[in-house]
């Protein structure tokens, strides 16, 4: 299937996972399920659409100091949830008006101990799977989905990484095929492309160091290698992404089921 993005105002990378074949023949619902980015300075068109649709769970997975330059948008209606999901180490994957000084020691730090920036967004990935504080935000996002009664939606600053881990583990337990999910965290590439095009064009002529315009154009792009890097891990961890979710972040073959029976028709 060619997964297609909610054409909404200011909102570029957002899409509904309604429709993407699951477990025994069945589908995700619609409206039910929405994957974002921030939702910062929405017009008045866009917030009605996420409000008319349901909407009444956000789940903000940034930290402070993105939510500070980038504050969401209230949605009437809708719960919002803090719910940092990335580590302190791994700053270098948020995206703020003050931490370009943050980035230039990031990209030090990368050369020193990783190498490439391929080698260490792949490690950021880890980092988010395994690092027990952020499983135990991932234990609550899939707390939050269960208990949600209408739509929820979770978002990160561009909606790829932190995003798309978590829409990787969830789309896994309701049983849709690896190549999909694989399909559906690339596609922000898609949906980003005229975005990231103008902001290559800005670092051509940035005035860094070539190193750190690497780091730059890794933190834009969803590499598929990326997201193949964390489910081959967690397979050799665990032996399968729903293993992953049973054992590291509590879920029971009856959470499972319910989720199943909650999302899919």
């Amino acid at each position: 299937m060619e997964i297609q993005r909610l054409r909404l105002q200011k909102l570029n990378n957002t899409r509904d996972l309604g429709g993407f074949p699951a477990a025994d023949g069945r589908r995700i619902k619609y409206c039910k399920l929405i994957r974002s980015g921030r939702l910062y300075k929405l017009p008045k068109l866009t917030r009605s659409y996420l409000e008319n649709i349901g909407v009444t769970t956000v789940i903000d997975m940034r930290i402070e100091r993105e939510r500070l330059d980038y504050p969401d948008s209230v949605l009437n209606g809708a719960r919002q949830v803090i719910l940092p999901l990335v580590i302190a180490e791994a700053a270098g994957i948020t995206y703020t008006k003050s931490l370009a000084k943050v980035w230039r020691e990031e990209s030090k730090r990368i050369a020193t101990e990783f190498g490439t920036a391929d080698a260490y967004m792949q490690d950021v990935y880890e980092r988010i799977l395994f690092d027990e504080r952020s499983q135990k935000s991932l234990k609550k996002f899939f707390d939050l989905v269960m208990a949600d009664e209408n739509c929820i939606l979770w978002h990160c600053s561009a909606g790829k990484d932190r995003t798309g881990i978590a829409a990787m583990l969830l789309e896994s337990v309701l049983g849709v095929d690896e190549e999909l999910i694989i399909a559906d965290y690339v596609a922000s590439n898609r949906f980003q492309r005229k975005k990231c095009t103008l902001q290559k064009a800005g670092l051509l002529i940035l005035p860094v160091s070539r190193n750190f315009k690497r780091v730059l154009y890794a933190l834009m792009i969803a590499k598929p290698e990326y997201i193949k890097h964390a489910i081959d891990t967690v397979k050799q961890r665990y032996g399968s992404i729903v293993e992953y979710c049973k054992q590291a972040l509590g879920l029971t073959d009856e959470n499972i089921e319910f989720l199943k029976d909650k999302y899919l028709e």
